[in-house]
């Protein structure tokens, strides 16, 4: 199987979201065993242990909230744009070979159709966790694609357009084995009680004739 340009395609992704490059791009490498996956950001270095993979860079905006997530919780993680029907290889080659660069969790978009979790999950023993993508009929035939996995090949689904659950998820399987994840994403529940019972006491301001409380 022909190998592909890597950093290329993930500099092309970024361009095509309308977005600056990240990190340092060389003019020419080959395949993924030229990629490591190594960002710079404030003078550090940052390998992925999450990867967020996308059916098309038009699902990008589904996606951010995940993406913000990670940067909140300081989760290095790397996106990319690959297609399960269009990209078959490249999307069985990214997933045979994610364990090896260090991703520990794969996060996959997908609409319509919605193959692109299952591939991966097909070629590779990382915990995939599928995101539905609304679509033609608001995300439900994305959804049962990515829910009905055969016995063998589990796929964790969240739901339609669940891309913040998806890394909420996905840093809770890494907070298993990792102390600080586990301590930050404990503090970011803590945080949403907080935020919940403070806007409950602002309900309790409002006033109708009839209302009680």
């Amino acid at each position: 199987m022909q190998n592909f340009n890597y950093e290329r395609m993930r500099l092309d992704n970024r361009l095509a979201a309308g977005k600056k490059p990240v990190g340092d791009f060389p003019k020419q490498q080959k395949g993924f065993a030229s990629f490591d996956g190594i960002v710079k950001k404030n003078q550090k270095i940052m390998t992925p242990i999450v990867s967020i993979i996308m059916g098309s860079t038009s699902d990008l905006p589904v996606l951010e909230k995940a993406a913000q997530f990670f940067d909140e919780m300081e989760i290095p993680f790397e996106m990319n744009a690959l297609s399960a029907h269009r990209t078959p290889h490249e999307v069985e080659q990214f997933a045979r070979e994610a364990q090896g660069r260090g991703i520990k969790v794969i996060i996959a978009a997908a609409g319509m159709a919605a193959a692109l979790p299952g591939v991966i999950a097909a070629n590779t023993t990382l915990p995939v966790i599928g995101v539905p993508v609304k679509g033609m009929l608001d995300g439900l035939d994305a959804m049962l694609s990515i829910i009905q996995m055969p016995p063998g090949i589990p796929v964790a689904t969240v739901g339609v357009n669940g891309a913040l659950n998806a890394a909420i998820l996905a840093a809770e399987m890494l907070a298993l084995s990792d102390v600080q994840i586990a301590t930050k994403v404990l503090n970011y529940k803590e945080n949403l009680k907080k935020k919940i019972t403070k806007a409950n006491a602002e309900l309790k301001e409002v006033k109708y004739q009839f209302k009680t409380n």
